[in-house]
């Protein structure tokens, strides 16, 4: 990553100031600590006090330069250079100078991504088996879940839709829509009928997220 940093200082000569005739630029700009560049800028050359002047006079300024860049920034391997400098004669007595520093090779730190919350799910199995497995969405697509639940348990889960069994247990798996399916693609994708479906999901309207029983 590259970054232009710009840096303008005006210079009162005490002198009159008609023309500059030669001008020179160098720096020592380095970086300090984590997040910090400094140095100086040395502004040198000649100039003249009156048009009609056949004399030059010579002029020298450093100008010091600080700045703290923002924290995600890594400095460790940069490179500071020059990219640009010009300058302006201001009422005849101030020069003002403009320089832009180019700093180049810069990184930025890598921040975890935070996990959202609706961006897992928590599957609890029975009581006794005391596992508690979080699937992520859109990662796994099926879970065997026993059937066989006691009902005032299960009133308001996906399988409040089974009927009763007695003792006989049997596996379902639980298919969680994805954004493109419907329910032609869920019967072929397992191989089975919209009427072993119907006996228990409602399949009047489904959307990503939901999550449909699939019969062995």
């Amino acid at each position: 990553m590259d970054k232009i940093i710009p840096f303008k200082k005006d210079i009162i000569f005490q002198t009159n100031l008609s023309e500059v005739t030669s001008i020179s630029l160098e720096h020592n700009l380095n970086t300090v600590g984590d997040n910090e560049i400094s140095g100086n800028f040395m502004v040198s050359g000649e100039y003249k006090i009156a048009d009609t002047s056949q004399n030059v006079e010579t002029f020298s300024y450093d100008l010091p330069f600080h700045i703290h860049l923002d924290d995600k920034y890594i400095l460790d391997h940069v490179e500071i250079d020059i990219d640009d400098f010009y300058y302006e004669i201001i009422n005849d007595s101030v020069l003002s100078v403009n320089i832009d520093v180019l700093v180049t090779k810069l990184e930025e730190r890598l921040v975890e991504e935070e996990v959202r919350k609706e961006d897992v799910i928590e599957v609890m199995e029975e009581e006794e088996t005391k596992n508690i497995d979080v699937i992520p969405p859109l990662q796994i697509e099926e879970e065997e879940t026993p059937r066989c639940i006691e009902e005032e348990e299960t009133s308001n889960t996906i399988f409040s839709n089974m009927e009763s069994f007695g003792e006989t247990y049997k596996s379902y798996k639980v298919y969680i829509v994805r954004d493109g399916d419907s329910i032609e693609t869920v019967l072929e994708k397992y191989g089975v009928s919209k009427e072993q479906l119907d006996e228990y999901n409602d399949l009047k309207e489904i959307k990503s997220g939901d999550k449909i029983i699939i019969p062995s």
